[in-house]
């Protein structure tokens, strides 16, 4: 037999914290051979990500160790390596693709800089020209639109899948022999994710590439993967062909992993309902600066005459593909960016407002941010993240009872109370967006933005976040702007669907009648994206 590329061998990782140790991953083993893809599933926590870490050695040393196990590449050992060996085997032989692109991507350097970096280093590539030429071949690798443009942008400047895409450019651009990805698609609306799928196979079959690919999605799963493994609490407890773990699980956690999607619908909205918010038309366009004296040339049309409204208990879900102006439009309603067009917000006008005079409205007004990461202060534990809030708007509080209401808010999003003290970085993505979702929730807010709340989790907590927030809209009549590329959760939650592309609105209405008869090409064509990644999804949609 063929030895494979990669061989883990009774693998265990543990972290030592104040006298204590944690045991992350316990003795698991797998083997990825020359142009394979092996998935690894799991929930948040469960071990995934810690496991990939462990390859490129790549874990907070020396808190992190490990008890046991062998990780042999290409014959080395990779857990005996010195950090010069490493260095060689990093972003040549085997390379990364991060689950969260904005902490990954260094806000200081453009584009161009960063992916160039990788070539001069590894490829010896040199000169302006060749660099930018062969970049740019990347970006349009990845599916970036117009990418000589985007060569000196900075990463604020594009939107969440766009980022995710440079971080997958840069993975790609030494043909490297394993790539790891840790929820790469996770940002991405589902024709990006369909595109960029389709992009990784056809890669690693030119390269011979092998895959580790980390996800939470089942569909991605079924797509992509030769071989899966099912992690829970740092251990592999079933792994084998994808049909046949799919088709006969042996494992009850398996079966409750392939049970889990988002299922329902959001209850009614009420007869005579209050309007909450109403919005429009909008018009968002940013400048296009050139030359020396930096006139403007032109726009960029974020968002252009979108006119919505939003009811006590109902969901206004807000879908398209990375860069239509869902995000914008969202940041402008909550008057976090400028806008022109009038914004009513429980009857006042709070468009032409300062940010003084619109301080107070925010306790009814309240967002979720898609990337929790980057969202949630590192220096502050979970109880000072969920308490800021309460501490600025409930000034009458005392410490016991903000302590109360945040032990509160944790148990609603299915986390311990007793971790409030702990910080961010020690909590897995999918814990952080429910950090996040506490925040949101402690000040028992009327209208609450969610941008892709659901991205980071896993299956089965997706499913319990889709009831968690249907549970507090339908008590408290909650009004909600649900912004997401994935449309199962999409017709879970939304009672109305507005269907975006290039900053205007091409559809719009009932959330059955776009899912059950899109009008345009293009929301069928979103739709015939999403059924591809998830075929067992299809009844579901068709129903």
């Amino acid at each position: 037999m063929t030895a494979p590329l990669l061989s883990v061998e009774d693998l265990s990782v543990a972290f030592r914290q104040g006298g204590k140790e944690t045991l992350a991953v316990d003795k698991v083993s797998f083997q990825v051979a020359k142009g394979e893809t092996l998935a690894i599933v799991g929930e948040s926590g469960s071990g995934k990500s810690v496991s990939a870490l462990s390859i490129l050695k790549l874990l907070n040393y020396p808190a992190a160790h490990h008890p046991s196990g062998k990780i042999m590449f290409k014959g080395q050992d990779l857990i005996a390596a010195d950090e010069d060996a490493m260095r060689k085997v990093r972003g040549n032989d085997i390379t990364m693709v991060f689950q969260e692109p904005m902490t990954s991507l260094n806000p200081l350097h453009t584009i161009v800089q960063q992916i160039g970096e990788i070539l001069e280093l590894h490829k010896g590539l040199r000169g302006e020209a060749a660099l930018m030429q062969r970049v740019t071949e990347l970006l349009e690798l990845v599916g970036i639109r117009d990418a000589r443009s985007r060569l000196r942008a900075y990463p604020h400047q594009l939107s969440g899948g766009q980022r995710q895409r440079v971080m997958i450019a840069m993975a790609l651009a030494n043909e490297p022999d394993l790539l790891i990805a840790d929820e790469p698609t996770t940002a991405l609306d589902v024709t990006v994710q369909a595109q960029i799928l389709t992009l990784l196979k056809e890669l690693q079959s030119r390269l011979g590439m092998a895959m580790l690919f980390i996800t939470h999605d089942l569909g991605i799963v079924r797509r992509i993967a030769d071989r899966v493994c099912v992690m829970l609490k740092g251990k592999i407890v079933e792994q084998g062909p994808v049909a046949e773990i799919f088709g006969n699980p042996q494992h009850a956690y398996t079966r409750r992993l392939l049970a889990a999607e988002p299922k329902g619908r959001p209850e009614p909205v009420a007869e005579g309902a209050a309007t909450l918010l109403e919005a429009g038309p909008m018009k968002i366009w940013f400048p296009i600066k050139t030359g020396f004296l930096r006139r403007t040339t032109g726009h960029v049309k974020a968002v252009d005459g979108i006119s919505i409204k939003v009811r006590e208990g109902e969901t206004l879900g807000v879908v398209g593909e990375s860069g239509s102006g869902k995000t914008t439009l969202g940041l402008a309603i909550l008057r976090l960016i400028s806008s022109e067009g009038p914004i009513v917000f429980l009857g006042d006008r709070i468009d032409g407002l300062s940010s003084k005079a619109v301080r107070p409205k925010r306790r009814d007004l309240q967002v979720v941010f898609q990337d929790p990461y980057g969202s949630l202060s590192p220096r502050m534990s979970v109880a000072d993240i969920v308490e800021e809030g309460l501490t600025v708007q409930n000034k009458g509080q005392s410490y016991a009872q903000r302590r109360e209401v945040v032990a509160q808010a944790l148990a609603d999003v299915g986390l311990d109370p007793a971790a409030m003290d702990r910080y961010p970085h020690e909590f897995s993505g999918g814990q952080r967006q429910r950090i996040a979702i506490a925040r949101a929730m402690a000040l028992n807010p009327k209208f609450v933005v969610l941008d892709e709340p659901t991205s980071a989790l896993d299956m089965s907590v997706q499913a319990q976040i889709v009831e968690l927030l249907r549970e507090l809209q339908a008590r408290r009549k909650l009004g909600y702007l649900f912004i997401s590329h994935d449309l199962k959760v999409v017709r879970a939650l939304s009672h109305r669907v507005v269907v975006m592309q290039n900053g205007k609105v091409v559809e719009e209405g009932p959330a059955e009648e776009i899912f059950a008869r899109p009008r345009e090409a293009y929301t069928q064509a979103l739709l015939a994206a999403a059924l591809n990644l998830e075929p067992a999804g299809a009844a579901a949609v068709k129903d």
